[in-house]
């Protein structure tokens, strides 16, 4: 290190801050200290501080001085580089017509390797948005639009978690417009991971809060799930369940009374069910597991669901599927071993969706006698077999403090004992003459609620207090003993696509330093559609 370089460095700074309004007639002096950035180390970090110092004095260099911070910014030495990410900021701190420029620079930065760079580059950005919060979100969302595919994605990750922690206290509501409208832009072509972060983004403002912009939500994920397009159990990558289910997910915390699910029933009932039986093709496990996760989403919808079109013949849809898993009683002579396998967890679904949506039609059931005649053998045969398993239950959980609630086993048991009591409260009401559908549940997987029994309460507040966040398929069949215990199926857990990259595109980046002077063209086409882009996230 030369002493004299750092003694002449000095010697500029103190030219330019000791003019004071005439350090614009000073320009060679700034000049040498742009030279700076390609000296020693501490020449480096000095200059750093000393072009962002006197930046705004000096427009004719602007560009000049710009390129020399961001040769800072990709130095080998991450001193040096985390000194020009700091300092950047205050190139616009009292110019912001630069900010859009030193945004798009910070959003390709969050690439960083290091976590002590890349806490940097956040402090920056955020520092920026103090300062310019549209300029900044110009900056960045220029990053979304025309950056590869890993710069895309670090800005969408980056703007969910600081725009939902930190939001109101960033962004005007000037920014926030421009926000939301930038948003819906991108959304014209993203992949499954892009529109669950994007969702996630759009939620954390405004349109989160009110029942109108919950209602643009919703139409934003019934528009990304294709409710016009037919639905496809079989497609080689098995994108249209993926992309139903990930967008129902994300639309249905935004149902009420004033605003109904009942486009997407419809869809259901209408594309669905009719092909439920192929979901999941023949790998073995699968399909069973991806049959209940659409018919958990049914079961949700139904909630909320408003006045069906030809409702007769979708409510007999749900009934017919019903059926599928209600089994007639067997034969008096029939064995143990012949007796039919009855999946609980998917009964409960079906029972509570043709319960919800057959108010709308209640006669449908009662004016055909054989219809009925044959329901009701359906319904008693199931209803024997479930209060049994209650009554086992009952007694397993029986004294059972919180502790041990709490225990993989027993929280599997609450579980069961809720969906067995919801489906023993709904045959009761099928079993009125006529069918009566007034009965009001909860579903097993949902948290309990006020209308619970103390003693319902807490052991299911236990059970959710100790994770229980999905149900399991409980079964009652063939293979289980008669009568000390029943079988239920072992935990699995709902079905989750392939973990990863979402987009075929991104699987082989390898970011590079340097990359931060420009942008690079990708030319995205529709986010992979077709290309398996919605595969990969379980919301």
């Amino acid at each position: 290190m030369s002493t004299d370089n750092i003694e002449k460095l000095y010697k500029h700074f103190g030219v330019l801050a000791d003019a004071k309004d005439k350090v614009s007639e000073h320009e060679e002096d700034y000049l040498e200290i742009l030279k700076a950035v390609k000296g020693s180390d501490k020449e480096k970090r000095l200059a750093s501080q000393f072009i962002a110092r006197f930046f705004k004095h000096f427009p004719a260099l602007s560009d000049q001085a710009i390129e020399a911070q961001l040769d800072l910014c990709e130095d080998e030495d991450l001193a040096i580089r985390k000194q020009a990410i700091k300092d950047l900021p205050r190139l616009s701190q009292d110019l912001k017509v630069y900010t859009y420029r030193i945004a798009d620079i910070l959003a390709q930065l969050l690439q960083a390797q290091d976590p002590s760079e890349l806490s940097v580059v956040h402090n920056s950005l955020m520092t920026l948005f103090k300062q310019d919060p549209k300029g900044t979100l110009t900056g960045i969302f220029s990053q979304i639009s025309n950056g590869d595919d890993l710069s895309r994605e670090q800005c969408m990750k980056f703007l969910t978690v600081k725009i939902r922690a930190q939001g109101s206290e960033i962004l005007d509501k000037e920014s926030e417009d421009f926000l939301i409208a930038e948003c819906k832009k991108v959304l014209q072509d993203v992949t499954a991971e892009e529109f669950h972060l994007l969702m996630e983004l759009l939620n954390a403002t405004r349109l989160g809060k009110t029942v109108s912009g919950q209602k643009e939500l919703v139409d934003i994920a019934a528009e990304q799930a294709e409710l016009g397009q037919s639905f496809n159990p079989t497609d080689p990558d098995n994108e249209s369940f993926d992309r139903l289910v990930n967008c129902v997910k994300h639309a249905l915390p935004y149902f009420s009374k004033q605003l109904e699910s009942t486009r997407f029933v419809v869809y259901f009932c209408d594309e669905v069910l009719p092909q439920l039986h192929l979901v999941g093709g023949a790998e073995e496990g699968t399909g069973t597991d991806q049959q209940l996760e659409l018919l958990n989403l049914l079961a949700d919808l139904s909630t909320f669901c408003g006045p069906l079109e030809k409702a007769e013949s979708r409510v007999n849809e749900v009934f017919t599927r019903l059926l599928e898993f209600m089994p007639l009683p067997p034969d008096g002579d029939a064995d143990e071993k012949s007796e039919p396998r009855l999946d609980f967890s998917h009964v409960e679904c079906l029972i509570y969706s043709y319960h919800r949506l057959g108010r709308q039609c209640p006669e449908a059931l009662s004016k055909d006698a054989e219809k009925l005649k044959d329901f009701r053998l359906r319904l008693h045969y199931f209803a024997r077999s479930v209060q049994g398993y209650m009554k086992k239950l009952q007694e397993a959980l029986r004294g059972k403090t919180g502790e041990e609630l709490k225990s993989e086993e027993n929280k599997l048991k609450v579980v069961a004992l809720k969906t067995t009591s919801n489906i023993n409260t709904l045959i009761k009401d099928l079993f009125h003459t006529p069918p009566s559908f007034k009965s009001n549940i909860v579903l097993s997987w949902k948290p309990p609620s006020a209308s619970y029994t103390n003693q319902d309460r807490e052991i299911l507040n236990d059970s959710v207090r100790s994770g229980s966040k999905r149900h399991t398929p409980i079964t009652f069949g063939a293979d289980s003993p008669k009568h000390p215990r029943t079988s239920i199926s072992n935990q699995r857990e709902i079905y989750t696509p392939p973990s990863g990259k979402y987009s075929n595109k991104v699987s082989s980046y390898m970011p590079q330093r340097g990359g931060v002077r420009g942008t690079r063209s990708r030319g995205r086409g529709f986010g992979g559609r077709g290309r398996g882009a919605w595969r990969g996230r379980n919301y």
